[in-house]
């Protein structure tokens, strides 16, 4: 079989590791018993009950996605079947590219509102504004779709028209605004010069974010002279991962040598490592990463090894501890199959599973008013069925998955550009790479 290894996650119950196997399907399966094929002649004669006796028909397609998803599903909250359009949609998301109007949106009183239109796409052009309400898609209403359906609906292929009624502050009357779909690039990467600090937020890795954290460095080092650069900030917060050969460039762009990752399966000698190449492209300047109960799998990957080859410091709270690999297995026309199949390890051979990254400087982010009293705390620890980690204890993974919009707000952004600019002393920053840690076994 070939094999090219991906890792995608979320930072919540879709948090997953994936490696995307090409082959024919059930190629690598085991035969099973005598005793199996009894189990599986009694799941038969059930959904044959089901089918013939239930109160009303029974769809024989979702009956059976349904079944598949039990069995997957009680083994761990990773593993699934994606149908058809699921794995579609997940390769859309892992290439970072789509048909679309180039908007960011969310939900708000039952209608869609825009956060901002995205510079240079359809909308923007259009006159679709930061702030607007979409109350009709293409003459259908939105109240009562979920922000996902409304999505699929503006997604679709390029250049075709959609009409969008638009409800504005100040406007005595609907906006009717017709936009054609365009090819929509997600920046994976958003940097900002913060007058002596260079600050890169990595908000998920597709197949861009490598190429547009170089980009993002690039521009940096145009705007601030090395000899006036403190340093960088890599901010990881919120972040539920991506492709597993993004992490590691991600991480290989900071680093002059060591190993970055490994994976382990069932079989003890089912171990693959991937290491760093020579090279920094930041020239060795001061590195603080930022984490929190959103930064999940992918991202654990860069900080785990950033800090373990003590080339970042990493400063936030504890991240969600997503450390299982799911491989995807291709099957046709009908999906794909989501199956847990390893574990992965920081340089120093700790598992993240159930544990997550420990910042070596805890800042808490308190929550603003309208906020309190809620539950923000993300971790792989609070899944129901999840894996018990080697490392993981009775504390658990994760922390609030909460960052202020308003910089001025962000105290873990702030102890960071202190730490880099000398204003905080701490004696993890600034690590000494020649101390790091690295796994023998």
């Amino acid at each position: 079989m070939r094999k090219l290894s991906l890792l995608l996650a979320g930072a919540l119950m879709g948090a997953s590791a994936m490696s995307l196997v090409y082959g024919a399907p059930g190629s690598t399966a085991n035969a099973a018993g005598s005793e199996t094929y009894k189990q599986l002649a009694i799941f038969g004669d059930i959904f044959e009950r089901v089918r013939a006796q239930y109160v009303t028909p029974p769809d024989d397609k979702s009956l059976i996605e349904n079944a598949i998803n039990g069995m997957l599903t009680s083994l761990d909250p990773h593993s699934s079947y994606m149908n058809a359009e699921a794995a579609q949609d997940m390769r859309v998301q892992t290439k970072g590219e789509f048909g679309g109007l180039g908007i960011e949106v969310t939900m708000e009183n039952d209608l869609v509102k825009v956060i901002t239109p995205i510079d240079d796409t359809p909308a923007a052009k259009a006159g679709v504004l930061a702030g607007d309400f979409i109350a009709k898609i293409d003459g259908q209403e939105v109240r009562g779709m979920t922000l996902n359906d409304a999505v699929d609906k503006m997604r679709g292929k390029v250049a075709t028209p959609i009409k969008l009624t638009i409800l504005r502050e100040g406007a005595d009357k609907p906006i009717e605004i017709t936009v054609v779909r365009d090819i929509i690039k997600v920046k994976a990467v958003k940097y900002r010069v913060e007058n002596d600090i260079g600050y890169m937020k990595i908000t998920s890795f597709t197949e861009k974010t490598y190429d547009d954290l170089q980009n993002a460095i690039t521009s940096i080092k145009k705007q601030v002279p090395k000899d006036k650069l403190k340093g960088y900030v890599l901010d990881l917060r919120l972040n539920p991962g991506g492709l597993l050969d993004q992490a590691v460039s991600v991480s290989d762009t900071f680093l002059d040598r060591g190993e970055i990752v490994s994976t382990r399966g069932r079989d003890p000698k089912d171990v693959t490592r991937f290491d760093a190449r020579p090279g920094d492209d930041t020239d060795g300047k001061p590195l603080v990463v930022l984490v929190n109960g959103g930064s999940a799998s992918a991202s654990e990957i860069v900080a785990g090894a950033l800090q373990d080859l003590k080339r970042a410091t990493v400063v936030g709270t504890q991240s969600f501890g997503k450390g299982s690999v799911q491989t995807i297995i291709p099957l046709g026309e009908n999906g794909a199959l989501r199956l847990t199949t390893a574990l992965y390890y920081t340089p120093s051979g700790k598992s993240i599973q159930g544990k997550g990254i420990t910042p070596d400087i805890v800042v808490d982010q308190p929550l603003p008013p309208e906020l309190q009293g809620r539950d923000l705390t993300r971790g792989e620890s609070d899944l129901k069925g999840h894996i018990k980690g080697a490392d993981e204890s009775d504390k658990g993974s994760g922390s609030a998955a909460y960052v202020p919009p308003d910089p001025k707000d962000d105290l873990q952004l702030i102890y960071a550009e202190q730490l880099l600019r000398g204003e905080k002393t701490d004696p993890s920053f600034p690590p000494n790479p020649d101390k790091a840690v690295m796994n023998n076994q």
